[in-house]
């Protein structure tokens, strides 16, 4: 005798799961869809900072204390005055969001990828803001001034010497995010001081490496 309570259940159970399954794949594509979306806009919204090219145009560059400079396409702006160290480098954001400048660190040696970068704390505030542009041109400046004139006396020697110098940048995404550390090398050259790219730290994601 055919038991249709229990084929009844067991239908039952069977479209039970049957619906749980299709609900928990359904969930997965979900999460994979909101993931994908997500990484879509935090592309959308990364700043990737290089030197500018050689045949970009001059950037002209007042400091806060009146002082004037540019960096032509490609090569940094040092100088020593009895008053101050002034550095800019021209940059070129190749990523698609706008670059806000963060910090920056610099050090009277050539430093190659390997070595570390300075911890975020250790990197000195920017006094005014600076962007940069998605697929965009713009600059970096900074100067020790007044005591830190005398502290940073390695550094002027190394400009009065022309000698290699570095500079590490500290820079985020207009929403706070994205946090990324470039290494810039600046080098001597005929035609000026050169710069170019060396490394870049992500903070706040996986490094691709």
């Amino acid at each position: 005798m055919t038991d249709w309570v229990t084929i009844s259940s067991l239908t039952t159970g069977a479209g039970t799961l049957v619906l749980a399954a299709a609900t928990f794949a359904s969930v997965r594509s979900a999460n994979r869809a909101a993931r994908t979306a997500e990484r879509s806009l935090q592309a959308g919204l990364r700043p990737v900072l290089m030197a500018s090219r050689l045949e970009d145009p001059t950037e002209k560059i007042m400091w806060m204390d009146g002082y004037w400079g540019q960096t032509k396409g490609g090569r940094a702006h040092v100088d020593v005055t009895d008053d101050a160290i002034y550095l800019a480098i021209p940059l070129r954001n190749v990523g698609s969001g706008i670059a806000v400048l963060h910090g920056w660190r610099s050090c009277a040696d050539r430093l190659t990828a390997t070595e570390p970068p300075p911890a975020v704390e250790h990197f000195r505030p920017q006094t005014r803001d600076l962007y940069v542009p998605g697929d965009g041109l713009g600059f970096w400046h900074g100067a020790y001034r007044d005591e830190e004139r005398t502290d940073q006396a390695d550094l002027a020697k190394a400009i009065e010497n022309s000698t290699p110098l570095t500079v590490d940048l500290l820079y985020g995404d207009h929403e706070g995010g994205q946090r990324t550390i470039s290494r810039f090398s600046v080098l001597p050259h005929s035609s000026g001081w050169v710069c170019s790219v060396v490394r870049h730290w992500n903070l706040d994601r996986h490094d691709p490496r």
